[in-house]
């Protein structure tokens, strides 16, 4: 099975072979085996259940996806809405914070952070570590971590180019981004 997390009334990918009896949170409609609850479908025994899949706040080393909503010169703020692959219900958003030394690895003091974000990005990231009492520091210093989703000034949703570069599809504009390698490569 496949541990894939599963939205109500999202259909189940079952295995061939004779149909597993239904447990919790999961109903039959119209030949097809649906989710009632946020989770993952496992088996238990011959039984077939979705485990209610628990949000649960930031801690060391949680990969986060969140949006920027502000910029300073030396940080970027995130309102965090993912935290391990499980999303946190709306409303209880965590903040976080991107410092310029925890944007990449190497020259670390030659960072702009408005040459690596802009409001509304959606990032991701991994949790260094608490920070102070209103928000956890978040690193985008891997190739896999950065600017997974951006808008660009036309409304286009940008496509990334290299590792610091985005391209508008509708105008053909480059704009500065501190860019997540695609997972696909």
């Amino acid at each position: 099975m496949v541990s894939d997390i599963l939205l109500p009334g999202q259909s189940v990918s079952l295995a061939r072979g004779p149909a597993p009896k239904l447990g919790g949170g999961l109903y039959l409609k119209d030949g097809q085996v649906r989710a009632s609850l946020v989770g993952v479908a496992q088996y238990e025994g011959s039984t077939l259940a979705i485990s209610h899949v628990r949000s649960h706040p930031p801690a060391a080393n949680s990969v986060v996806l969140g949006t920027v909503t502000r910029l300073s010169p030396l940080q970027a703020m995130v309102s965090i809405s993912v935290v391990d692959g499980v999303p946190l219900p709306a409303g209880e958003e965590f903040n976080g914070v991107i410092r310029t030394q925890d944007v990449r690895a190497t020259e670390k003091d030659k960072v702009k952070i408005g040459d690596c974000f802009r409001g509304g990005d959606v990032v991701k990231g991994v949790v260094i570590s608490l920070g102070d009492a209103r928000s956890y520091y978040i690193t985008t210093a891997r190739n896999d971590l950065g600017v997974i989703f951006a808008t660009s000034e036309a409304g286009a949703s940008m496509d990334a180019v290299s590792w610091q570069e985005m391209r508008c599809p509708k105008t053909g504009r480059i704009e500065k981004r501190k860019c997540a390698k695609p997972e696909t490569l």
